[in-house]
């Protein structure tokens, strides 16, 4: 994730110290006051799910996977991931209030001290239901919009699945558990961002997630409607434009952009543009901590019948099941090929990947993307938006990298 708001705007956000070693600056309680050791875990506790969604990456449907992770399993899970020291685990689905379950894990995963956070489409909240949610130690729920009314329903294949999410995220609100909106970002959906931003903050909301489209799943089946980089950079440009917008007016939102690290070249080329070079020096020291995009290293994913994969996009390929090996033996093992390509991505990168000026803040974008488009996960991302300018920029890099400025923190 990238904060749009931290960087242009300064916001302080819990996550400072997990994502940019930046807890001492900051004046919100931290996740952790250290930058992130072990990656952020999705569960996809279920594959079952009320709403049949044209982008899910999951491909979830009316009916759970055969063998899903029993409670006992799941806690289990829930202890290795504890004792491998994973800060934060994302229960997600399909939908995961269909699980009978889910209080007593969110509790579990509260009890182990790993910080637990829900993915849901929100139209199963209800304010008793997100009462008990929180009581277990929930500490934040992202509910999943995509437009405003028509559109949302459309993408999400229900009618009613807007106001039903709305008055989910109401639910959340009236009993003080924080929330935010996520947002995937396709042809179908981005003339709604800015008034679906707008009418969430009359709601209430103060966090928006905005994705870009992952080749998985069902959003591999879509990719034609994916933006076309023009439209990519367009539609990244005016997030940044309303973020500052809305700060300059009092609102504190808090706005961050998920799943393409082209983004992370933009907002250093945004800043330089709008701001000044010492903004713009700052923004790429703090991306630099960032380190890119995080697949196979900071972001992990184990699907409803336990199978681990590299990010919860990339269902298609997995280096272990935990009902056989702990998730710490897996993630941990040096001798599967792909991971330690992964890590150590620099040395594989091709095209205009291997030589791009801010590979050091991007680290060649989405893998699953190149994958789909090249059928080589080391082949430059599709989505890749920035100018042969911006990659091969070498004096405006120089400048940006150095100057006193760079370290003034």
């Amino acid at each position: 994730m990238i904060s749009v708001s931290k960087l242009l705007c300064g916001l302080d956000a819990e996550s400072d110290g997990l994502r940019y070693d930046a807890a001492d600056g900051s004046k919100k309680p931290q996740i952790t006051d250290d930058k992130q050791q072990r990656p952020v875990v999705v569960w996809n506790t279920t594959k079952r799910c009320n709403l049949y969604c044209e982008h899910c990456y999951a491909a979830a449907d009316q009916e759970e996977a055969p063998n899903e992770l029993s409670t006992a399993e799941g806690k289990a899970l829930i202890d290795d991931l504890a004792e491998f020291g994973v800060p934060v685990l994302l229960f997600s689905g399909g939908e995961p209030l269909v699980r009978e379950d889910l209080l007593e894990l969110i509790a579990h995963a509260a009890d182990s001290g790993v910080r637990p956070v829900l993915s849901t489409n929100g139209t199963l909240l209800t304010r008793d239901r997100a009462r008990e949610l929180k009581q277990a130690g929930l500490k934040y729920a992202g509910v999943s919009v995509d437009g405003l009314p028509e559109r949302n329903d459309r993408i999400r294949g229900e009618e009613g699945a807007f106001d039903a999410a709305v008055r989910g995220i109401e639910a959340c609100l009236d009993v003080g558990l924080k929330t935010g909106l996520r947002y995937t970002i396709t042809e179908h959906n981005v003339e709604d961002l800015a008034g679906v931003v707008d009418l969430l903050v009359d709601v209430g909301v103060d966090r928006f997630c905005f994705y870009h489209l992952d080749y998985g799943g069902r959003g591999a089946d879509i990719s034609d409607v994916d933006l076309s980089p023009e439209a990519t950079r367009k539609a990244v440009t005016d997030l940044c434009d309303l973020t500052r917008e809305y700060h300059e007016s009092g609102e504190e939102i808090e706005t961050l952009l998920v799943g393409n690290y082209a983004d992370a070249g933009h907002l250093v080329e945004y800043a330089d543009r709008e701001m000044g070079t010492d903004r713009a020096q700052r923004i790429y020291r703090y991306l630099e901590r960032n380190g890119g995009d995080p697949t196979g290293e900071r972001v992990a994913d184990v699907d409803p019948v336990g199978n681990v994969h590299l990010t919860q996009f990339w269902q298609g390929y997995s280096p272990g099941n935990v009902r056989d090996r702990s998730f710490g033996a897996i993630w941990s093992d040096k001798s599967n090929p792909l991971l330690g390509a992964l890590r150590e991505r620099e040395d594989h990168l091709s095209g205009k990947c291997a030589d791009c000026a801010y590979q050091s803040v991007c680290r060649g974008g989405s893998r699953l993307r190149a994958l789909a488009a090249h059928d080589d996960p080391f082949a430059p991302d599709p989505k890749c938006y920035l100018t042969e300018a911006e990659r091969d920029g070498e004096a405006a890099m120089s400048r940006i990298r150095g100057g006193p400025a760079a370290d003034a923190d």
